[in-house]
């Protein structure tokens, strides 16, 4: 079977990836002329696969006299974004992705409360102080963002910690729900936050998470109230 050129170029894109996993991040490759020799294809070939795994963060082009390929790797902010995209092409909504991470939600509340790192339960306690100070919508917004990714920080789960920097992701490019528009949700969300900031801090994973489910149910209300009014 003759190699189509699209075949050529995903073939040669499988064998820079796998060149750069091999090698540590930031390790030098090759030249394109070594890479060219190496892989056997046209400069054309060449480029149009580097540019695919370039956009996959596993390599970075540079020029200059140390111009070449280099080994490079994604963050987890690549990974979030390109998932949370991904989720929005294909039609999820907001509230698809909360359904999700409600009880990976719960879970990381729980384990946040078995936490034993001084510094992150110093930077909960000192958010818990800063509750009273949140009173716009954008400063809730906000402020459930920051809660939430501290939260997943001290679970001590990295899984915890991606899902739910995908699901805040969403959601902060969401425009059609504004949540917290009243001063009665602000404060309710407020007063939440403050009891599940002291259940973490007394080391109380039950009370964590049914205080994440309190949490939950809140927003599955203010969900609904957007779907009516949306009528």
């Amino acid at each position: 079977m003759v190699e189509t050129s699209a075949n050529r170029v995903d073939r040669t894109a499988r064998q820079l990836a796998e060149l750069s996993l091999e090698a540590e991040a930031g390790r030098y490759l090759g030249s394109e002329d070594d890479l060219l020799k190496r892989f056997g294809v046209s400069r054309p070939t060449l480029r149009q696969a580097a540019k695919m795994v370039a956009n996959d963060r596993l390599i970075s082009v540079r020029r200059g006299s140390r111009g070449g390929l280099y080994a490079d790797r994604p963050d987890a902010a690549d990974s979030v974004r390109a998932v949370a995209r991904y989720l929005r092409l294909n039609g999820a909504t907001l509230h698809d992705v909360f359904v999700v991470n409600s009880p990976i939600a719960e879970l990381a509340g729980g384990l946040a409360a078995a936490c034993e790192d001084s510094g992150l339960r110093a930077e909960l306690a000192a958010f818990a102080r800063r509750i009273g100070d949140h009173d716009t919508p954008g400063d809730m917004v906000r402020a459930e963002n920051e809660l939430a990714r501290l939260l997943t920080r001290m679970s001590g789960n990295p899984a915890i910690e991606l899902v739910m920097a995908i699901g805040y992701s969403f959601g902060m490019e969401e425009q059609r729900i504004r949540f917290y528009g009243s001063s009665e949700d602000r404060a309710k969300a407020r007063e939440l936050q403050r009891a599940l900031c002291q259940a973490v801090l007394d080391r109380d994973p039950d009370i964590a998470r049914l205080l994440m489910r309190r949490r939950a149910a809140m927003l599955e209300q203010w969900f609904a109230r957007a779907e009516g009014a949306g009528r």
